[in-house]
């Protein structure tokens, strides 16, 4: 895989019907995390020039898609390989140039990509989601700094910040791995006390998993699987009343929802914060509506076409 320096160029696109295009624009990762595997099974960074990005985007738009998921193994490092080098911010003003009515979704990010500049250009392009995904993992310094993250904790709180200002309300959510080798009750406590402390409107609870080849897998203080289950349990409940509390503070706000599906008499669809929205109305299927959101149904909210 170290041998790899060219990038595979997929097609963008998505399976028949769907309402929502991929577009690959980066592979591997060099940041050697120890509980991942994956820069030994997909190699060094490799990056689509920006011009075949707004030349796919162009393509994508031409077939109808309404949402582009500018996607990735590690998108924030994209452009490293370049000559000249590049940042994910010009990938993202290219294809936002040629992206016609499609709006653009971003793919998980690391959180020390997110700087004031990246923030300003993104929101400046008037087409990008405000939704992000950040590659969190732990809430705690001291696990962070055994994962080999590149960030602590007060690093990713202003990534949260910076994209706040940017894009008001927006739905941020994240990723976080519980029960990681050592990690004790009070590392366990202090990350629950900093995704309370974010506000996420999702988090993706994993229990920690060894992967054979990591650096991790040969740590010590691997915790049985009854005490990693119990952790992502505690997660999980922190992790809904975030998530409860934020569909709640949409109650009241007006969403530009792209409906995606139909069911019996409801039209179905992800708002630009990426919350799931219903209306009682059909036919919606690949438009793009302004929805007054009137109440929650379970976690998806529920509004009527302004």
């Amino acid at each position: 895989p170290f041998s790899r320096r060219v990038m595979e160029e997929l097609p963008g696109g998505a399976v028949d019907g769907r309402t929502r295009a991929m577009l690959k624009i980066e592979d591997g990762c060099v940041n050697f995390c120890t509980y991942c595997v994956i820069p030994y099974a997909r190699g060094r960074v490799r990056s689509l020039p920006p011009e075949r990005c707004s030349a796919q985007a162009g393509e994508l738009s031409a077939e109808g898609f309404r949402e582009l998921v500018v996607t990735g193994i590690e998108i924030a490092s994209y452009g490293k390989d370049l000559e000249p080098t590049c940042t994910l911010a010009d990938a993202i003003e290219a294809i936002a140039g040629a992206s016609g009515e499609m709006r653009i979704r971003l793919g998980s990010l690391e959180p020390t990509v997110v700087t004031e500049d990246f923030c300003q250009r993104l929101k400046a392009t008037g087409k990008v989601c405000d939704h992000f995904h950040l590659s969190l993992q732990s809430g705690c310094d001291r696990t962070l700094k055994n994962m080999n993250r590149k960030y602590d904790t007060a690093r990713f709180y202003e990534s949260v910040r910076l994209l706040r200002e940017a894009f008001p309300d927006c739905g941020l959510t994240c990723d976080l791995i519980v029960g990681f080798p050592g990690e004790t009750e009070e590392d366990h406590r202090a990350s629950l006390d900093f995704i309370r402390k974010c506000g996420f409107s999702a988090v993706h609870v994993f229990p920690y998993s060894k992967r054979p080849g990591t650096k991790a897998a040969d740590m010590p203080g691997h915790l049985p699987n009854a005490v990693k289950a119990a952790r992502a349990s505690d997660a999980q409940t922190v992790a809904d009343e975030a998530e409860t509390e934020y569909l709640r503070a949409c109650v009241g706000k007006t969403l530009p929802v792209l409906f995606e599906r139909e069911e019996d008499e409801l039209s179905i669809g992800h708002a630009s914060n990426y919350t799931q929205v219903c209306v009682h109305k059909g036919h919606l299927r690949k438009l793009v509506e302004n929805v007054k959101i009137t109440g929650i149904i379970d976690k998806m909210l529920v509004g009527k076409i302004v």
